[in-house]
């Protein structure tokens, strides 16, 4: 599977939540839009935009079982974030719930919300090691009178846990509290049904785990929410709602949706049209059965590391899929990333959770068992 993308063969690369990596033939079909866009800019963008992105979001959404009308494209995951943050009308008094274990970048985009509004963003400790039945529940006791919406990952960007989101966002919706799911990491990850899971606002990053062209995501909201979205671009789609021309329609769209998310103005839509050809690539390949593998040797490697460190595991192996948190002994999380990369050519994060340091790896289908045994070997020697 190595083959099938362009990593550096020189490079133990244990770092595909990041950023992902882009399998050869997704990379060609995106060469093929780009091409094509560029035989005739006015027609591609200008009277066929609205409809390609539309097949793209069709395909989409039947992967992560929900309705294409409720979807949209945009950037990443922040970006959606952001998009949501500036839709609730929070007020003064108002609270948004996160948990200690979100995303720096989204966290910020809330406190940024919240300051604006004279609202406030409080962040609940989950323990460690962790306990998925309690999660929900100590999520749901924390919230208030003043709670307006409840932040939570599906997959924790620091500590690679997974989050039972569905019974959080059902239990939410009973004490009318609106929830806020970051899949930035779940879509080609774990089976996704966001229908099944019923967040008020879904958002996933499709160039992680499903291996699509950097700069592709979506946002998923509940019909009720559309009318509130409010955009962080306004462009054409006001003036396409006020006066339906099929000029308009052909760029704008023709729902609420598409004419406050869709058209942004002039900007590369190519990524987004290749998601179906990434969505290809893992079905071809029997994609389960890949994260399976994956998962074991994520799993596998983080009983040997520590059973060699002395360390807990964070949480027991149903908790993570394809990334796992490996604790270690290190005083310096940045040094110790710096040793891995320089000395020994590995790509992973590490980092900081209160007061373990971890190394979060990344397992998929083009790493190989060898890949784990040189970071096993390059933690033993550095004594973490």
């Amino acid at each position: 599977m190595r083959n099938e993308f362009l990593l550096d063969p020189g490079l133990v690369f244990l770092n595909h939540g990041s950023f992902g990596a882009c399998p050869k033939v997704v990379l060609n079909r995106l060469s093929d839009w780009y091409l094509e866009g560029e035989r005739n800019p006015v027609e591609f963008l200008g009277r066929r935009s609205a409809s390609l992105l539309a097949a793209a979001r069709d395909r989409l959404a039947e992967f992560v079982h929900a309705r294409a009308s409720d979807l949209a494209f945009v950037a990443n995951a922040t970006t959606a974030v952001n998009i949501v943050a500036r839709s609730l009308a929070l007020r003064a008094g108002d609270e948004v719930l996160g948990t200690d274990h979100e995303y720096g970048a989204c966290v910020a985009a809330w406190r940024a919300a919240c300051a604006r509004s004279g609202a406030s963003y409080r962040s609940v400790e989950v323990p460690l090691p962790f306990d998925a039945a309690s999660w929900a529940a100590r999520l749901l006791a924390a919230a208030g009178q003043r709670t307006r919406l409840i932040f939570a990952s599906h997959i924790s960007s620091p500590t690679a846990l997974i989050f039972p989101v569905a019974e959080l966002c059902a239990a939410a919706r009973a004490r009318g509290i609106a929830t806020l799911i970051d899949g930035a990491h779940a879509p080609g990850h774990v089976d996704l049904d966001l229908d099944a899971i019923g967040a008020d606002y879904y958002t996933g990053n499709c160039h992680k785990w499903l291996c699509a062209p950097k700069g592709t995501a979506f946002l998923h909201l509940r019909p009720e929410h559309v009318e509130a979205i409010d955009p962080l671009v306004v462009s054409w789609g006001p003036i396409a709602a006020a006066a339906p021309d099929p000029a308009f329609d052909a760029y704008t769209g023709t729902s609420t949706l598409e004419r406050r998310l869709l058209w942004l103005g002039t900007r590369d839509i190519a990524p987004f049209l290749t998601v179906p050809a990434a969505i290809d690539f893992q079905r071809e390949h029997d994609w389960p059965r890949r994260r399976q593998r994956c998962h074991e040797l994520a799993v596998a490697t983080l009983e040997r590391v520590t059973a060699r460190n002395g360390l807990a595991p964070i949480a027991p192996a149903s908790a993570h899929g394809q990334m796992v948190a490996l604790p270690v002994r290190c005083g310096d999380a940045a040094a110790l990333q710096r040793h891995l990369f320089e000395r020994h050519r590995i790509e992973v994060p590490v980092t900081r959770h209160g007061e373990r340091v971890l190394v979060r790896i990344s397992v998929q289908a083009y790493n190989e068992a060898s890949d784990l045994a040189a970071l096993e070997a390059a933690l033993a020697a550095a004594g973490a």
